[in-house]
């Protein structure tokens, strides 16, 4: 893995025990089931046309202001 950036989540005391719990399960750190479970959020998003097309919009508006 590249360079890392530390984050801080606040989870609820059920969520965390099911996390803790899938981890345990799946003979893997916490870390790496977070990690796993956002490559497959962002994935999923960046496949989403939706998504794309807000981002699009965004990127847009953006343009326009830069320009300004």
């Amino acid at each position: 893995m590249k360079s890392a950036k530390a984050m801080t989540i606040r989870l609820s005391e059920e969520q965390a025990e099911a996390l803790e719990t899938v981890a345990n399960v799946e003979n893997q750190p916490v870390s790496e089931v977070i990690r796993a479970a956002i490559a497959s959020h962002v994935e999923k998003r960046a496949k989403d046309p939706e998504f794309q097309l807000s981002l699009r919009e965004r990127i847009q508006r953006a343009e326009r202001l830069l320009r300004r």
